[in-house]
């Protein structure tokens, strides 16, 4: 809803690979890399959970410099490395095209976007979750064209979010939906 011209592009991936006959399937989810980035960018700058489960060092190790001892208790704070000057550019801004030449694994193997964890506290689901969250994210912009109600521009958004074991918008969202696929497609 921020950035129309951003939902415009991913509308013109899914209807150029699935058309507007039909909804997304699960086997076309493959074709679509722009939705894929667009995922992997809303993981990045808008995490479910700031912070992963804790996990434990095994034994005495060095990370970064830093002496970790073991037994030592570790949390990491997704929220943070998503927004890492160090390691993004413009990490404030929602830019899906910075996927388009890295190779980022968001099921845990990749530090920079780890949404679902890593190691073996990693969420068990992620691959189901994933799957759901590209095929419901394909869905709501695929069938459906968005506004914001009374005439309230992208710039107005409020994107402010309220911390806590997860990370919701601190104000709800409010959007207009308007039915956009050809005959009975639902």
């Amino acid at each position: 809803m921020k950035k129309p011209q951003l939902m415009r592009k991913l509308q013109e991936e899914i209807e150029r690979v699935v058309g507007l006959e039909r909804m997304v399937e699960e086997s076309d989810l493959a074709k679509l890399k722009y939705l894929d980035m667009v995922v992997k960018e809303g993981f990045r700058i808008h995490p479910a959970g700031p912070l992963i489960a804790p996990h434990l060092a095994m034994e005495d190790c060095v990370v970064m410099g830093y002496d970790i001892p073991k037994n030592t208790r570790v949390i990491v704070n997704v929220w943070a490395i998503g927004r890492d000057m160090g390691s993004w550019t413009d990490p404030e801004e929602f830019i899906p095209e910075r996927f388009m030449d890295l190779n980022v694994d968001v099921c845990g193997t990749d530090f920079r976007v780890i949404p679902f964890g890593s190691g073996r506290r990693r969420c068990p689901g992620v691959h189901l979750g994933m799957v759901i969250v590209r095929l419901m994210t394909a869905h709501l912009v695929h069938c459906f064209d968005w506004e914001l109600p009374n005439r309230m521009s992208p710039e107005d958004l409020d994107m402010e979010e309220e911390f806590g074991l997860s990370v919701p918008r601190k104000n709800s969202l409010v959007a207009v939906p308007t039915y956009r696929l050809h005959g009975d497609a639902i």
